[in-house]
């Protein structure tokens, strides 16, 4: 009479599951990735919001600039470029998460906003400050 030796988790009749051990190297190696992997996420996090914010002050300024050669002035704030129709909304400060704390910065001779800068005290990954920018 021949026997055959089956090894292995699915051949005893009693074995079902994972050890504890098993399970904790699966848990230590999870950890180890995420502990591994959060840094560079919340680095990529703040290069997306500086990328929001370059953007959001190019067209902000682009737009006062438009603004000045339409109407041949600034507007009195920045929802004034909304109330013109040059914007739908003011944009939220990525930083600040406001529409409010955005920085204008008026003509002393004209009047009217002709810049704006973030609100932000918060230092850019460049080393200047975004209320710099």
């Amino acid at each position: 009479m021949e026997r055959s030796i089956r090894i292995g988790r699915g051949c005893g009749g009693n074995a079902q599951g994972f050890t504890l051990i098993e399970l904790m190297i699966v848990v230590s190696i999870i950890g180890i990735l995420a502990t591994i992997a959060v840094p560079s996420y919340q680095s990529s996090l703040i290069k997306a919001r500086e990328t929001v914010l370059r953007q959001d002050l190019f067209t902000l300024r682009e737009l006062l600039d438009h603004h000045r050669a339409d109407q041949g002035k600034y507007p009195p704030s920045l929802e004034g470029l909304v109330a013109a129709g040059y914007l739908r909304a003011l944009p939220k400060d990525p930083f600040t998460n406001s529409l409010s704390s955005w920085q204008e910065i008026t003509e002393p001779t004209e009047g009217g906003v002709f810049d704006v800068y973030s609100g932000s005290d918060l230092v850019g990954t460049n080393g200047t400050a975004y209320n710099k920018w």
